[in-house]
């Protein structure tokens, strides 16, 4: 096929990586998700990783439908690859998609528990052991040289293996090991040390070191001709039959050379003796040079021949160390965030109990969970009538305070349905993931003009236009274009949505201009509760349903009373708590206070 009918491979990189790896070679590391490759035949690593998702996953990308829902996977990948054992595992996490067959989702996620189950059962020393392992892995030139010694290694790693030997036993994702001959891989494992890009690497052959030496040797003497010259008569030769003893001498000792293979290589014909020296050296040079490229061609193939008697244990030994690496690396992820399988059910809906948003856990933000839901669910009620969101409402409008964690939600939900679409674990004590075609997200952008209106309607309408499940997370549509505008243009946003039998969370603070909403749609608040001894914000960011949010300006103006730099600011300011509720505005002082 031509690499030009792969995404994003152009003319220019098509002829850079026909150039650098060969056709096959480059569609080989396309269609198998090598990034390292790529990058070594000088695609941008950034560049690399496009085509590769593309290549791999191009459906899958296409259900992320919005800048916004894209840019939450990228940071979710990111932050996953820093969990990564080897770089090559963290390439492959970074050109991870969203899958389309919830087959294969159900799939990764066994994976990616039973290698968390393994993690988890190692002690801090084994951990350590199986990190510093891959971290050798890392510092290798070779691909198949890194896997199979990474395998004999983690091979000896005791403590993986559940009887000490490492030959029978086998232990969660580390079992696929105990299948592979060792002999064969010790014997690959050999060869492969001492082949390299360049050829047989010192020290595989003894005999071919020595001709290495020799050659190299004499090329010396060759290039510092004038000086074994002026070596050679230093010792008083007299005539040109005593200096040429004496250079065959000197040039045997130095070398090692035979004596009688150093008369054979003299020069009849020299002009002088310093053309006689420089053209024996060069005739000696080219013939143990000759003798090397011989004897390593019969190294090299005696070595080939021990990788190939082996071939099935060492590519058995690559595709083991890449899964084993790729599934630890995303068993720390989940391990670290302390993520939860999703279950995925036939109905339409998304419900989360106890969700967390992993940008602001990754941050060492404190992060109070949230339990929200859209559709149908059967999430249990939790006692607290705050936190049991309604069942069957496809759309929900979510108002309440500035800074109240509206947004946040909206991304942890698109969080937690972007990870789970790629079959992996999320943040959340349980969660219920329905059908889902695509995922529309759109934050808030501080732009008024008819261009942004206009450029935002067609990335949100045509993903719930299309016929598919949608999944709708809109932030402040108003912030966009004029409030009464905003309103109507939400409200047809919201009809739509319901229309198209998606579901969808709009974030907005006209709530009451939306009013009546459609049958299956509800309104849901956040609520500030005063400031705290610093004059922050306290905000339950647990959203109740049913209940429109109030934004607290008092709470804004209170904090701004009283951090005034002066009393003609502060006298600015009171004049605005008069109109906000001069008495609230001093309630919420009072409360602060009393809160020290």
């Amino acid at each position: 096929m031509r690499l030009e009918e792969f995404w994003g491979v152009g003319p220019k990189t098509a002829e850079r990586l026909e150039t650098e790896l060969g056709v096959a070679d480059a569609v080989d590391a396309i269609e198998s998700a090598d990034v390292r490759t790529l990058v070594s035949a000088g695609i941008s690593r950034g560049r690399a990783t496009r085509i590769l998702r593309r290549a791999n996953g191009g459906e899958g990308m296409d259900a992320l439908a919005t800048d916004d829902a894209r840019a939450v996977y990228k940071d979710l990948v990111a932050l996953a690859a820093t969990f990564a054992v080897t770089q090559h595992a963290a390439d492959r996490v970074r050109v991870l998609t969203p899958l389309t067959d919830r087959e294969e989702m159900a799939a990764r996620l066994d994976s990616v528990a039973a290698a968390r189950e393994t993690w988890r059962n190692l002690d801090e020393d084994a951990r350590g052991d199986v990190l510093a392992i891959f971290e050798e892995h890392d510092s290798r030139d070779s691909g198949e040289r890194a896997a199979v010694e990474t395998a004999l290694a983690l091979r000896d790693c005791e403590a993986l293996w559940s009887d000490g030997a490492g030959e029978t036993a086998a232990s969660g994702v580390f079992a696929p090991l105990a299948a592979i001959d060792r002999g064969h891989l010790e014997d690959a494992a050999e060869a492969l040390r001492y082949l390299g890009p360049d050829g047989v690497r010192e020290g595989a052959d003894a005999k071919l070191d020595r001709l290495r030496e020799r050659a190299s040797t004499l090329e010396r003497l060759e290039r510092d001709t004038f000086d074994v010259l002026e070596t050679v008569r230093s010792e008083g030769v007299d005539g040109t039959d005593e200096f040429r003893e004496a250079f065959v001498q000197y040039v045997a000792s130095e070398t090692d050379v035979r004596t009688g293979e150093v008369r054979e290589a003299m020069s009849p014909d020299a002009a002088d003796a310093a053309d006689f020296v420089s053209t024996t050296l060069r005739s000696l040079a080219e013939d143990v040079r000759e003798r090397a490229a011989e004897r390593e061609d019969d190294v090299e193939a005696e070595l080939r021949g021990d990788i190939s008697g082996g071939r099935e244990a060492v590519t058995a030994a690559v595709e083991a160390v890449s899964d084993i690496a790729f599934h630890l690396s995303l068993a720390r992820f989940a391990a670290a965030y302390d993520l939860t399988r999703p279950e995925f059910v036939d109905h339409d809906g998304l419900a989360v109990r106890n969700a967390r948003n992993l940008a602001l856990d990754a941050d060492g933000e404190d992060v109070q969970p949230v339990t929200y839901a859209v559709g149908d669910h059967d999430i249990e009620p939790s006692g607290s009538a705050a936190a049991d969101p309604p069942s069957g409402d496809r759309v929900a409008v979510l108002t309440g305070a500035n800074s109240g964690g509206k947004t946040t939600l909206l991304e942890t939900l698109c969080q937690v349905a972007v990870l789970a679409s790629m079959g992996l674990p999320v943040p959340a004590e349980r969660a219920e993931v329905g059908p889902m075609d695509s995922v529309v997200f759109h934050r808030r952008h501080a732009s008024f003009n008819a261009g942004v209106l206009e450029a935002t309607l067609r990335s949100v309408v045509p993903p719930v236009t299309a016929g598919d499940r949608t999944l709708m997370l809109v932030d402040e549509f108003e912030a966009i274009t004029e409030p009464g505008s905003a309103a109507d243009l939400l409200h047809g946003l919201v009809t739509l949505t319901v229309e198209q039998e998606a579901l969808g969370v709009f974030v907005t603070h006209l709530a009451d201009d939306l009013e009546p909403l459609p049958d299956v749609a509800r309104t849901d608040g956040i609520f500030a509760e005063g400031l705290n001894q610093d004059l922050a914000l306290r905000v339950d960011y647990q959203p109740r349903f049913d209940t429109v949010g109030k934004s607290t300006p008092e709470f804004i103006v209170s904090r701004l009373v009283a951090d005034a730099a002066d009393r003609s600011e502060q006298a600015g300011y009171n004049t605005l708590a008069r109109a906000v509720g001069e008495s609230a505005v001093q309630r919420t002082l009072a409360d602060a206070k009393w809160n020290e």
